[in-house]
């Protein structure tokens, strides 16, 4: 089992889409991190010998922010746009998008379940 920033790999992948599973690294980061730490990205994780692995953990501690450290860093902007009120922060108090997007019909994944209205005709 290889473990990397703190995760299990998923050891019948690819490793190219097994390091997918570490929270900061999509597909496109993973092409890079394999380039640059020369490893075969067709090889299953399984079959990655204990130099490719410290290869890929230190071609990630040098370059990229992931795991623990990125939430920490998500949070802590999240939290100065609230603390700052500004438009962002409102409305990530609230739970309504952010991004201009409207609200009236749509916006179910922010606003939750639909509710339904009380005495309305059928």
């Amino acid at each position: 089992m290889v473990r990397i920033a703190g995760v299990d790999l998923p050891s019948q992948k690819k490793i190219l889409y097994s390091l997918t599973a570490v929270y900061g690294i999509g597909l496109h980061t993973a092409k890079k991190i394999l380039e640059k730490a020369k490893v075969d990205s067709e090889i299953r994780t399984f079959e990655l010998d204990d130099d490719s692995v410290g290869n890929i953990r230190s071609v990630l501690e040098d370059n990229y922010t992931v795991e623990g450290d990125l939430r920490k860093l998500k949070s802590l902007n999240i939290n100065r746009l609230v603390s700052i009120n500004c438009f962002r922060g409102k409305r990530h108090r609230q739970g309504l998008p952010l991004r201009g997007q409207r609200t009236r019909t749509n916006a179910r994944t922010r606003r939750g379940s639909k509710k339904t209205m009380a005495g309305k005709k059928k």
